[in-house]
């Protein structure tokens, strides 16, 4: 049965968003945000020569080809990397960081302790992860400058196109991260979601075009082409239906009786349950790890010894042992990241204290018990579901024998349509909780004035 909240839902029309002047002011102040990432992505860095820095990316040299880091990161910036833009490292720093600090949050105690101080101790590792994200913002544009200067394509290197390059880098990234965080609280939606999903939305089209180009030149047959596009189709299918699955478990709460000798409570409701409460991070920081070889690789490939340069090509982008270890690390991540998200001892002791039980289990520790049997299971489920849709596009275009470029392989992936169809279901979800909101607040008054009006 719907619940009350679910049934105003169905109720809405563009009427009453119409009427929801703050959620439009909310959704015009996000557009205007991505308008302002989108021109940042097409601004370059000083000292970088593009013409030849584009040839060579679009031709998939080593900069940019092979399904490597930087064909990677191009994916989430928006086109950001093969422009060289000031926008090229995006917020993947930030994200890094957050995983990490959300890791460390769990292990180190004096972060555990400032995790249970309320809303100051979440504002001071809000702080720690800005720290963070600028050391690691900084390692990476350094990389590139470096990478950059040794294949050729800066005008001037040296000491003083290195520091440039760090120092527009950085500061695009810590711009980006800033931005995110005012959509988050100005706008509509997670910001910093927002911004991965608009560059990847705007490289569709490229990808689209890319597809339909090969099968008219004759490099990729009718069969593949179609097999791609059923292909994504029922992949976006499956993660909409995945991503909406929960698994509702009862809550009861006690009838008890109060001055007067009146029956209070005795109510009912539903503990929800997602499918994949991991969302996208497992695939994104799997992703994460098995590059870090092939970017060594970049430094080190022409001195290092013939066992090294084997192992490199074993795990290339593609090959079986990168689609065997890549199943692995989103199965363990999964398990890994869970517990950070829902725990179910602090879930069974916010339902003790509030009255609530599920029927049929104790209270407290076999509660929390319970609830970990259930997460158990459903993450199970969620991670087998998150690597099926993450390596099946990866295996079936390792499988054409190079027929389609790395670029349009990482934007019909898995991981890419996961991330598009999780973050319009959040920003979704949250629009239409503004307009139930808004609905709420219009009965409300029309109850006060006709009180009045009685009285």
């Amino acid at each position: 049965m719907a619940s009350a909240s679910e049934q105003l839902a169905q109720n809405l029309s563009f009427s009453t968003f119409g009427k929801a002047k703050e959620l439009q002011k909310r959704i015009l102040f996000t557009i205007m945000v991505l308008i302002v990432y989108r021109i940042g992505t097409f601004i370059p860095v000083p000292g970088v020569d593009m013409a030849a820095y584009s040839q060579v990316f679009t031709t998939g040299g080593q900069a940019g080809g092979g399904g490597g880091l930087l064909t990677r990161m191009n994916m989430f910036a928006g086109g950001a990397v093969e422009r060289m833009a000031i926008f090229a490292l995006n917020v993947m720093p930030y994200i890094t960081a957050s995983i990490i600090m959300t890791l460390m949050k769990g292990s180190i105690p004096s972060l555990v302790a400032l995790d249970k101080d309320g809303e100051q101790g979440r504002k001071q590792i809000n702080q720690y992860t800005r720290y963070l994200t600028v050391f690691l913002a900084a390692f990476q544009a350094f990389g590139i400058a470096r990478l950059l200067e040794s294949q050729g394509f800066v005008y001037n290197p040296g000491a003083f196109f290195e520091a440039t390059a760090v120092i527009t880098l950085v500061g695009g990234t810590m711009f980006l991260m800033w931005l995110g965080e005012q959509v988050t609280a100005r706008g509509i939606g997670n910001g910093v979601s927002l911004i991965i999903l608009a560059g990847i939305v705007a490289e569709l089209p490229k990808a689209i075009f890319q597809v339909f180009n090969l099968n008219a030149i004759g490099s990729l047959s009718a069969g593949l082409m179609l097999m791609i596009i059923i292909m994504g189709i029922a992949l976006v299918g499956l993660i909409v239906y995945v991503e909406r699955a929960q698994r509702r478990l009862l809550v009861q709460y006690p009838k008890r009786q109060v001055a007067g000798g009146k029956m209070f409570g005795g109510d009912s409701s539903f503990l929800p349950l997602k499918l994949n409460a991991a969302g996208v991070i497992p695939p994104i920081f799997a992703s994460s790890i098995l590059l870090l070889p092939a970017t060594a690789g970049t430094f080190i490939a022409e001195d290092a010894p013939g066992w090294v340069r084997g192992m490199l090509s074993m795990t290339g982008y593609g090959s079986p042992a990168y689609l065997a270890l890549y199943t692995v690390l989103i199965i363990f991540f999964c398990f890994f990241y869970v517990p950070y998200v829902f725990k179910p001892e602090d879930t069974a002791d916010n339902l003790r204290k509030h009255g609530g039980f599920l029927p049929g289990i104790r209270p407290g520790a076999r509660t929390s018990e319970y609830l970990q049997y259930v997460l158990n299971r459903l993450t199970f489920i969620g991670a087998i579901y998150v690597a099926f849709v993450c390596v099946l596009p990866e295996f079936a275009i390792a499988q054409s024998g190079g027929k389609i470029p790395p670029s349009v392989a990482m934007l019909i992936g898995g991981m890419s349509l996961l991330i598009v169809v999780s973050v319009t279901l959040d920003t979704v979800a949250q629009v239409q909780s503004h307009l139930v909101a808004h609905q709420y607040e219009g009965l409300i008054k029309k109850s006060r004035m006709g009180r009045r009006r009685k009285n």
